[in-house]
């Protein structure tokens, strides 16, 4: 039986985790990122400007943690989005479209009680490694 590798991903690319949980675990060729919040790399501190500002920081912090995996945005298969409130859905969804506007991966999104930092934000994702080809089944 084949040895699975389990990869930790931590980048010094990305914001810090602020919690005992890795950036991303790449296995086998899937990547898990973990939540990233909307915090400046360098400061440790969320962005001013709001939901669109926080989401425009956590891609950009996804972003690098998934390049470090060896993965990238064009890899992503879902992504999670966590929201501090429901009505920043529309601002959220404009930042969104700014790196994810083609071949859009699956995606859920929620209203939560309560993000770390009292974040307005929270993307974590499911990405690929290697090739990918991308179909459209329609």
């Amino acid at each position: 039986m084949a040895t699975l590798i389990r990869k930790l991903i931590s980048t010094g690319n990305a914001a810090r985790v602020i919690a005992p949980y890795n950036q991303a675990v790449v296995a086998d060729r899937t990547v898990y990122v973990s939540g990233c919040l909307g915090m400046d790399k360098t400061t440790m501190q969320l962005v001013p400007g709001g939901a669109a500002a926080q989401t425009e920081m956590a891609l950009k912090n996804l972003e690098a943690i998934l390049i470090a995996a060896g993965s990238g945005i064009d890899k992503v298969v879902k992504n999670s989005v966590f929201l501090k409130d429901l009505n920043d859905f529309g601002e959220v969804n404009e930042a969104y479209k700014k790196v994810f506007c083609k071949d859009f991966p699956a995606r859920s999104c929620f209203q939560v009680a309560k993000l770390p930092m009292d974040a307005l934000v929270e993307i974590e994702c499911i990405a690929l490694t290697g090739d990918v080809k991308t179909i459209s089944a329609q």
